[in-house]
């Protein structure tokens, strides 16, 4: 027996464009900033990588959700995004490996997912006009309601979500042995980082954003990692002070999309 109709939803952006799409399950509108990925697979990587922390992701592949998802396939422990949109859900999975459907997935998570967009156009649309805060939302087209609310949500900038994203307390992975140890700050650092560090034969002390100095120095690393992380880097002034106080020379420095 088929399942009920998908119901007509839209992506609304901020500067009053938007792209109708349909809902395969309802859901309460989500705000947040609109980015897009061009990965033609890793959809479970991405929404589950802390760095996209509140963002509604558009995906330019033009289908999504074709080989389900699967418990080792993650970035962290549960997805991060605010919200998907696709061009084409895939309903039916085939793939050795999956234990589930993506909608699934994301529904018991409470994240939102419009589908039939034109995720291209919209990428488009995004790139040559910058991201830009959103919304996803079920109906025929914006309501004022809906664009008041967009208008009154809150901007990237200034936007501390690093210290939403990273953990609470440090931990370590890798043999006690090893011939490095690193101390990762975590401002959303995705487990795929950590697994190469101790693939690549180092022990890896994974600390709070907001770690200081002094705390990182009484580690003794060979060297400090700074990860990737969502949101406006300049509220993170915390951290940018603790590693201006790291950047003597003693110690070397490296890290990602910084």
């Amino acid at each position: 027996m088929a399942g009920p109709s998908p119901a007509p939803a839209y992506v609304l952006l901020e500067d009053g464009a938007w792209f109708p799409g349909t809902a395969p399950l309802p859901f309460e509108p989500a705000y947040a900033e609109v980015v897009f990925t061009t990965n033609l697979s890793g959809y479970q990587e991405v929404f589950t990588d802390p760095s996209y922390l509140g963002q509604i992701v558009v995906m330019t592949a033009p289908m999504i959700g074709n080989y389900g998802i699967n418990p080792e396939d993650v970035e962290s422990d549960r997805p991060r995004v605010a919200g998907v949109v696709v061009r084409e859900l895939s309903a039916t999975p085939s793939n050795w490996r999956s234990t589930g459907t993506l909608l699934d997935w994301l529904a018991a998570a409470k994240v939102p997912l419009v589908a039939d967009v034109d995720t291209r156009q919209l990428t488009r649309y995004i790139r040559s006009r910058g991201a830009m805060r959103g919304v996803l939302a079920l109906g025929e087209k914006p309501t004022d309601g809906v664009t008041a609310a967009l208008a009154a949500s809150p901007s990237m900038n200034g936007l501390d979500l690093a210290s939403a994203a990273t953990i609470p307390e440090a931990y370590t992975e890798g043999p006690a042995g090893a011939a490095h140890h690193v101390v990762a700050f975590d401002f959303g650092m995705k487990r795929n980082i950590l697994r190469l560090f101790v693939q690549k034969g180092c022990r890896v002390t994974v600390v709070p954003a907001a770690t200081t100095a002094a705390e990182v120095r009484a580690l003794k690393p060979d060297g400090v990692f700074l990860s990737n992380g969502p949101g406006d880097p300049a509220a993170v002034g915390y951290a940018i002070d603790t590693i201006r106080t790291l950047a003597d020379g003693k110690l070397p420095i490296f890290g990602i999309c910084l």
